[in-house]
């Protein structure tokens, strides 16, 4: 027959051994990776995104007791592949390129969503002309050359392609050139020099924009140039980890990146420019809507291969 002691006793056994064996459990994973790899899209130079994400890196590698290397990829494409490849745990990505990553099979989920400084969770497509340019709306620059900036891109190519589709206008025949520029900075460099005669790029609000971020950098006038398109409102940006990781380390990370804008209050306000609201928690469902799009732009590019 059992007592209450014998009960109480085993019971209070059963919970030291419970957490002896807890920590034990939750470091698991840690012989396995030694190392965690984070890696973002192209949106400016490789030494400004080194610059903006040290501490980001630098506050995982703190929380998670492994180190944490920044990978700043050439391309869209290079996140999407490392992840498939599992060479990248932790990707920021843009929309459309998240949405990709699923379409092709990406073991990736989507744990965090940027929020803007007002509480608002999109940005726009913005098409920019010089400000002394004689540019008013799309149309205009039939003839010209239009700068975009990667395949992936959803501000950048998918976006701007889908309302220049509703306009009845294809991009590789309105215009005299169609320009890939790689990243969303080097669209407006390209504007700038004269390369291409209008940029899409991304805009948040007038308070936000990479373009206000590059004069923040010192690197060029936000004055000097004019929006003469806007789209709708486009879903912010994820951060994903691949769902091929050890539970437990799946937890720890999601638990971990949530909590970086409140941990490191300051690390954050350098990551976003003091632009930004904590990130929300978020799940691969509110990227459907991208994934139709980028389903349609696909369709686009047959039909004219066809």
């Amino acid at each position: 027959m059992f007592t209450r002691r014998m009960v109480l006793a085993a019971t209070a056994g059963l919970a030291l051994a419970a957490a002896s064996v807890a920590p034990a459990a939750a470091q698991a994973w840690k012989t396995e990776y030694k190392e965690l790899v984070f890696a973002i899209v192209p949106a400016e130079n490789a030494s400004g995104v080194t610059e903006r994400y040290k501490p980001f890196t630098e506050y995982l590698t703190k929380e998670l007791g492994v180190p944490v290397t920044l990978r700043v990829a050439n391309d869209y494409a290079a996140v999407i592949e490392g992840q498939k490849a599992g060479n990248i745990h932790i990707g920021m990505y843009g929309p459309s390129a998240f949405a990709r990553a699923l379409m092709q099979g990406a073991k990736v989920d989507a744990v965090a969503m940027e929020v803007n400084a007002d509480g608002t969770k999109g940005y726009y497509s913005v098409l920019y002309v010089k400000k002394d340019s004689p540019y008013q709306k799309i149309e205009d620059l039939k003839g010209k050359n239009l700068g975009l900036v990667d395949p992936n891109s959803t501000s950048g190519n998918n976006v701007p392609r889908f309302a220049m589709n509703k306009m009845g206008i294809d991009p590789e025949a309105f215009f005299s050139k169609v320009v890939f520029t790689g990243s969303h900075e080097n669209a407006v460099i390209a504007l700038g020099q004269g390369t291409v005669d209008g940029a899409f790029n991304w805009w948040n609000d007038a308070d936000e924009s990479n373009l206000m971020r590059m004069e923040r950098k010192g690197m060029l006038k936000y004055s000097d140039f004019r929006i003469i398109f806007k789209s709708d409102q486009i879903v912010n940006s994820p951060m994903a980890i691949m769902s091929t990781l050890p539970a437990d380390l799946q937890a720890t990370l999601k638990t971990t990146i949530l909590a970086f804008p409140t941990k490191d209050k300051a690390g954050f306000d350098k990551m976003t420019d003091g632009k930004a609201k904590p990130w929300e928690a978020t799940t691969n469902d509110a990227y459907k809507p991208i994934i139709e799009l980028n389903k349609f732009v696909d369709e686009l590019r047959k039909k004219k291969a066809s």
